[in-house]
């Protein structure tokens, strides 16, 4: 059997605003690859770069464990990746160097990767996993240890034949999520991922998937792994997992990394039984939809089951954004859904968008109202980002000179010609954090008598006015 080396491309110290955050998550994915691997007999050593300096860090630990088989295997489930940094493509790029150094067969697994396969194949990868990578992973492994170069017949894969890129058929997705193996948890040194938790928030949070896939339709929306579709383990079996973390880690806090947590309410309300049925005490934030979440019933039930935050994608407070969005939803379903998450408790949390094609000053103002009457308990504010394989991507490519990525996930830069200059939504980011934080801090004054708010004014609010003026400034350009 083939000795496997199996890693992730994501350096929490190469993103300065995660670093600071210090809010780490293991790589789901990547723990699920090596948990099948090494359930059909493979050795498997898991490497976690997440807390390295620096990619040379690895080279010791490949000397000691002198791999047959190299992968990378980034978390298809975290948005982090998703977008494609160039950071971590580069530390990638550099991981693929120094295998080849120890002539291992390189594999890799990544939302970057299928959309430059070229560039990783030319950079010294022997293959490239398209879509769901479990099962590709697991015949292409099998190949390997065979001796055997049937890898033209094995679905899902890229590679070089004779410098030609030979791609195979697509892999149909994998149905039952069931059938899946727990992720190698064991794997990972949790110890560090718990004590950054705890001392930044005073609790530990860990992930789990529920879903893979997403059914609807954002323009803007990249797939690349799971694709447009929407498959989901059973109640019984997420339940299994979170008990599982919880006695052996001591997990007090979930983040569900879906797409879209809870699409369907008879799947929620069995979820939501269960956790009482079986006496599980737990907090949890959710990703899902505001048409999602306006029926009272399903947000009783999410409630119930432990749900803290739901962040959904907002997005805009202009209905033209919306529709140009394809997003598929109402602005008034935005006022009414975190209506009903307030009444019951839940902390409903905003992704806002901003530099979105045409979008003009009229429709900010209309997102910023939207944002201040109804006071989300957090937001989170980007500028659109075109990514391959989405129809926004294709409307903006021709706009596209050279920059395709951002660095790191603060960079905030526009990569196509929109309505202000890149500076604007930088300082428009800025402004509108400052004003709701200002906010915040006087509605905690009214309610709470909080003095460290008030405090907090008195730096806030000439901020606030100094931001809002530049912004203006180029309103007025």
């Amino acid at each position: 059997m083939a000795k496997i080396f199996i890693t992730h491309s994501y350096f929490l110290r190469f993103d300065a605003k995660q670093w600071e955050n210090q809010q780490p998550y293991a790589p789901l994915a990547t723990l699920y690859v090596a948990s099948v691997l090494r359930n059909a007999g493979n050795e498997v050593f898991f490497y976690d770069v997440m807390f390295n300096e620096t990619v040379e860090q690895m080279e010791k630990v490949l000397t000691q464990q002198q791999p047959d088989v190299f992968i990378i295997c980034d978390d298809g489930f975290n948005y982090l990746t998703k977008m494609c940094l160039t950071n971590m493509r580069h530390a990638a790029y550099e991981m693929i160097g120094l295998a080849k150094k120890y002539a291992c067969q390189v594999i890799i697994s990544s939302s970057d990767s299928t959309d430059h396969s070229a560039s990783y194949l030319d950079k010294g990868a022997d293959f490239i996993v398209i879509g769901e990578a479990e099962q590709t992973m697991l015949l292409l492994v099998q190949a390997i240890n065979d001796k055997q170069p049937i890898f033209n017949e094995i679905q899902g894969l890229r590679f070089l034949h004779n410098n030609q890129l030979i791609s195979t058929p697509k892999r149909e997705n994998l149905k039952d999520l069931d059938t899946l193996p727990m992720p190698a948890w064991d794997l990972v040194n949790i110890e560090s991922y718990k004590q950054r938790w705890l001392a930044k928030k005073g609790y530990f949070s860990m992930n789990i998937g529920t879903t893979r896939g997403c059914p609807f339709k954002c323009n803007w929306c990249a797939k690349p792994i799971y694709g447009q579709r929407y498959n989901s383990r059973s109640p019984q079996h997420v339940i299994s997992e979170i008990q599982y973390l919880q006695q052996q880690f001591g997990v007090q806090h979930i983040w569900f990394c879906d797409d879209i947590f809870g699409l369907k309410p008879k799947w929620t309300n069995e979820f939501s039984t269960l956790i009482k049925q079986e006496q599980i005490i737990i907090r949890f934030k959710i990703q899902s939809r505001v048409d999602l979440l306006l029926e009272e019933n399903n947000i009783v039930a999410l409630a119930q089951a432990g749900c803290d935050e739901a962040w959904v994608g907002a997005e805009s407070g202009s209905q033209k954004i919306l529709d140009a969005m394809d997003k598929g939803t109402q602005v008034q379903q935005i006022y009414e859904a975190t209506g009903l998450m307030k009444k019951f408790g839940i902390k409903p949390c905003f992704f806002l968008q901003f530099g979105y094609l045409n979008e003009t000053y009229e429709d900010i103002k209309l997102t910023l109202k939207m944002v201040y009457e109804l006071m989300p308990y957090d937001i989170g504010i980007s500028v659109s980002y075109p990514l391959p394989g989405t129809k926004f991507y294709d409307m903006v490519k021709d706009q596209l000179k050279g920059k395709t990525n951002w660095t790191d996930s603060d960079e905030l830069a526009m990569m196509f010609n929109s309505t202000y200059p890149g500076e604007f939504y930088k300082k428009l980011q800025r402004y509108v954090h400052s004003e709701y934080r200002k906010r915040k801090a006087i509605k905690a004054w009214q309610q709470h008598r909080d003095i460290k708010k008030v405090l907090s004014l008195l730096f806030r609010i000439p901020q606030t006015i100094k931001l809002k003026a530049q912004v203006l400034r180029y309103v007025k350009l």
